[in-house]
C-alpha cells in the first residue's frame, strides 16, 4: 500500500523502493510482430509472479506501457500479510463461513509460498518473516478482535487475543486490545518483481517496455492485442495483470479504486526493538499500517481515501503525511520520526477484500487479476496459481472464491 518533496533531504512524489538497489531487468522495445502461448498485460508485481509461474512451460510475452515494475508496485508498502482486511468473522457474514474459512487459509498458504519462491530463486529482496499485530479501533473494537482471534484459532491459524495490559507490558502500545498473529512477510516490492521477472526471462519469458495494448480481440484460437507501436502480439491466451488500472472492457465486480498514502523515515530511526520482527495495521477506518525496514528505516502508511485520483494531489499529500505523523506520535510517542520519502498511490478495493482471478467476460482466452486491499501480493501468488492450473488444463480447487 504505500516517494514525496524534492527537496535534497526530502524525497515528495518518490516512492523509497524506486531508488532500491538490483531492479536491472531484460526490458525490450517491441519491433516486429509476435506470436506466443501466453501473453501477459503488467509487469509489476502481479505479472512478474504470472510470468515467473508460466515461464516454466509456457513461451510468454510480458508487456507494459511503464517500465517494468514503476507502476502500482513502487507505490505499495509490502506488507505480506494472509490477514485479508476483512475480518474472518465478517467475511464469513458476506460469503459463508465454509468459504471465509478457505479464503483465509488460502492466503496463509500463499505467504509460505512466496517464501519458497524467493528462498528457492534466491531473490535478493529483503524477504523476511514478521508477526502481525492487529489493533482494535474505531471500526472493529475489543469484543470484536478477542471473538476474531477465537475464529482464527479455531480454523488452525496462529492468532491470538491480547488484552489492553498484555499489549502494553508487552509493546507499550496503549489500546483496548489486539490480535497477535504469526507468519506474515514483508520484502522490498521492486527488488521482488524484478528478481522474479530476470528468473522468467531465463527460462521463456520475453519482456516488452515501453508498449500499450490498445485493443484486444479473441477468436476460437487465441488473442489478438494491438498495441500503439504498430506490432501486434497474438497469444494462445492473455492475462491482464494490470492493478488497479482496469484495461477498456475487462470490469471487476463490486470494486472501487482508492488512494492511500505512505512515508518511509530516515536511516537511524531509534526505534522499539520489538518493530524490527512485527508489523503493525488497524482496526480502524481509515486504518493506519506500519513495519521498518531491513535498514532500519520505518515504513508507515494509510489516510485512505475514497478517490482514484485524490493521490495525485500535492497539497493533499502534504496534509495526508501530517495525518500520518499525528498518528503515529500518538502511537509510539517516544519515537521521534524525520521523514525521507513520501509517496501516494491508487489500488483498487472490493467489498470482501478479496481479488478478482477470473476469465475475461466476451473475451475468450483471456483472464483477469486485480489484487485487492492490502493483501495485493499475496493475493498475486495466488493468481499465478489460479490462471496456471487452468491453462494447464485444470482447476485450482480454491479458483472459484475469486469469481464472484
Amino acid at each position: 500500500m504505500a516517494g514525496l518533496t524534492q527537496k535534497r533531504d526530502l524525497r515528495s512524489g518518490r516512492s523509497l523502493w524506486a531508488d532500491s538497489a538490483f531492479l536491472g531487468v531484460p526490458a525490450r522495445p517491441l519491433k516486429q510482430a509476435i506470436s506466443v502461448d501466453v501473453a501477459i498485460v503488467g509487469a509489476g508485481i502481479s505479472g512478474a509472479l504470472m510470468a515467473h509461474e508460466l515461464s516454466r512451460d509456457h513461451e510468454v510475452a510480458v508487456l507494459d506501457r511503464r517500465p517494468p515494475m514503476m507502476g502500482s508496485t513502487v507505490a505499495s508498502t509490502a506488507l505480506l500479510q494472509w490477514e485479508i482486511d476483512l475480518p474472518l468473522t465478517a467475511l464469513a457474514r458476506k460469503i459463508g463461513q465454509a468459504d471465509a474459512r478457505l479464503a483465509y487459509l488460502r492466503s496463509r498458504r500463499a505467504v509460505d509460498d512466496l517464501g519458497r519462491i524467493v528462498a528457492d530463486e534466491q531473490i535478493r529482496c529483503g524477504f523476511q518473516d514478521r508477526k502481525a499485530l492487529y489493533l482494535a479501533g474505531d471500526a472493529y473494537g475489543r469484543r470484536a478482535l478477542e471473538a476474531e482471534a477465537e475464529a482464527r484459532a479455531a480454523i488452525g491459524l496462529d492468532s491470538r487475543f491480547l488484552t489492553g495490559a498484555e499489549l502494553g507490558d508487552q509493546f507499550g502500545v496503549e489500546r483496548t486490545g489486539a490480535i497477535l498473529s504469526g507468519g506474515s512477510a514483508s520484502a522490498d516490492p521492486a527488488q521482488l518483481a524484478a528478481g522474479l521477472l530476470r528468473r522468467a526471462a531465463g527460462r521463456r519469458a520475453r519482456i516488452y517496455s515501453p508498449i500499450k495494448v490498445m485493443q484486444a480481440a479473441s477468436d476460437p484460437d487465441g488473442v489478438t492485442l494491438l498495441t500503439d507501436e504498430g506490432p501486434a502480439v497474438r497469444a494462445s491466451a492473455v492475462v491482464f495483470c494490470c492493478g488497479y488500472e482496469r484495461p477498456e472492457g475487462v470490469s471487476a465486480p463490486d470494486s472501487d479504486v482508492i488512494s492511500t498514502w505512505a512515508l518511509a523515515s530516515k536511516l537511524g530511526t531509534k526505534l522499539p526493538a520489538w518493530l524490527r520482527e512485527t508489523m503493525v495495521w488497524e482496526g480502524a477506518d481509515p486504518y493506519l499500517y506500519m513495519r521498518t525496514s531491513r535498514d532500519g528505516r520505518l515504513i508507515v502508511g494509510g489516510e485512505d481515501e475514497a478517490s482514484a485520483t485524490a493521490h495525485a494531489d500535492p497539497a493533499l499529500m502534504r496534509e495526508k503525511r501530517d495525518r500520518i505523523l499525528a498518528k503515529v506520535k500518538q502511537l509510539l510517542p517516544k519515537v521521534e520520526v524525520e521523514i525521507d520519502y513520501v509517496w501516494a498511490g491508487a489500488f483498487g478495493e472490493s467489498a470482501t477484500g478479496l481479488p478478482h482471478i477470473a476469465p475475461v467476460e466476451g473475451l475468450d482466452h483471456a483472464w483477469a487479476v486485480m489484487g485487492f486491499g492490502g493483501n495485493g501480493i499475496t493475493y498475486s501468488v495466488i493468481a499465478s496459481q489460479v490462471v496456471a492450473a487452468a491453462l494447464r488444463g485444470g482447476k485450482d480447487p480454491d479458483a472459484d472464491l475469486y469469481r464472484r
